[in-house]
């Protein structure tokens, strides 16, 4: 209980300056644009007089504040429908500083209240709390925002964590005369390419990139990569593994992919070219 409130003080601290800011704020309109006849007093007395509604704005502000927020606090988890807090306490500060500037101005500032004096000082009061809506709201937005990025932050963990777990699985690469198998990870997969009567699969070993020809044609070996989605046709003639790529390069009206620990430039047809990119 004792930690709760300590927070709840702590956290109402941070609101103070913007309090003070609104409140400044509000002293600067009326000090600059007059709302209200004070000719009757010297400056300095006018300047206290309109120092005065600016304390005013500030003292409602801070009482309705901090007895809304401990209210809030302390039974929100038994009424969830208290989210009328905001509106509720926007409504209470215009409607005691409104009362609270009208008798200020009548029997400090011996202005005569009339309608019209009436309606400057209900837009007048009606700012703060326009102000803390706006104020409450950002700040729900930049809480609801943080949520969310740490939320996306461990599905990236827990997908490249699958994604690891997924291509660290082996595969075996059947050529059609069953003797020439080539059992590999997925991940060290570089590229699948067409060579005539053969197909040439290229992986990362240590550093460097290996090939071998499978006697086998590019269908039948895509139809066993096919469960793994990090493969991609970029031509009709070759497969590649999205990992392994480095970038996408253009001249004209052709297309090269680059390879990490390749060389070697690997063509790319307008037909898989959008594919290629989403993937990328």
């Amino acid at each position: 209980m004792k930690i709760k409130f300590a927070y709840f003080l702590y956290s109402f601290k941070e609101d103070l300056r913007l309090l003070l800011g609104i409140s400044f704020g509000i002293f600067l309109f009326i000090l600059f644009f007059q709302p209200f006849l004070l000719d009757k007093f010297e400056f300095n007395n006018r300047l206290l007089i309109e120092l005065g509604l600016g304390a005013i704005i500030f003292l409602f502000m801070v009482l309705v504040r901090f007895l809304v927020q401990w209210l809030k606090q302390k039974y929100e988890q038994s009424y969830p429908v208290y989210g009328i807090s905001a509106f509720l306490g926007g409504f209470i500060i215009m409607s005691l500083c409104s009362v609270a500037f009208a008798f200020y101005l009548r029997y400090v500032g011996q202005v005569s209240i009339s309608f019209f004096v009436m309606v400057k000082i209900i837009l007048i009061c009606l700012a703060p709390p326009a102000a803390l809506w706006q104020y409450d709201k950002v700040a729900e937005l930049k809480e609801e925002n943080e949520l969310l990025r740490q939320e996306k932050e461990m599905i990236q963990e827990k997908v490249e964590q699958f994604e690891d777990d997924f291509l660290n699985k082996s595969i075996t690469l059947i050529s059609e005369n069953n003797a020439e198998n080539l059992s590999l990870q997925i991940a060290d997969i570089a590229f699948v390419k067409s060579a005539d009567n053969y197909v040439e699969v290229a992986w990362k070993e240590g550093d460097v990139i290996r090939k071998k020809l499978l006697r086998n044609t590019l269908r039948n070996i895509e139809q066993q990569i096919k469960p793994y989605a990090n493969f991609i046709r970029c031509h009709r003639v070759c497969i590649v593994n999205t990992r392994f790529i480095a970038k996408l390069e253009r001249n004209y009206s052709n297309y090269w992919l680059i390879l990490k620990g390749y060389a070697d430039r690997i063509p790319v047809s307008r037909q898989y070219l959008l594919k290629l990119k989403e993937a990328i």
